[in-house]
């Protein structure tokens, strides 16, 4: 009788054991996705901000400097 008893208990060991691995498995597979996800977020965020546009620059150069402003004094010397 103890020698069922106890094999019950290392079948049981076993079971959990197996669970575990299957967590930790899951786990990490859940992990990668996510890193996955925010890896493509990123780079889809930089492929938008860094792509070419046909819009006007309005008040920015495209060296990435703000322009001088112009004073009124100069709008009356420019000829």
């Amino acid at each position: 009788m103890a020698g069922q008893v106890g094999q019950v208990v290392e079948e049981e060991g076993l079971h959990v054991k197996k669970l575990l691995a299957l967590a930790a498995i899951a786990g990490g597979v859940l992990l990668v996705v996510k890193r996955n996800k925010a890896a493509k977020a990123e780079a889809d965020l930089w492929r938008e901000v860094t792509a070419p546009t046909d819009r006007p620059l309005g008040a920015v150069s495209t060296n990435g400097s703000a322009p001088a402003k112009a004073s009124s004094s100069d709008a009356a010397t420019n000829n």
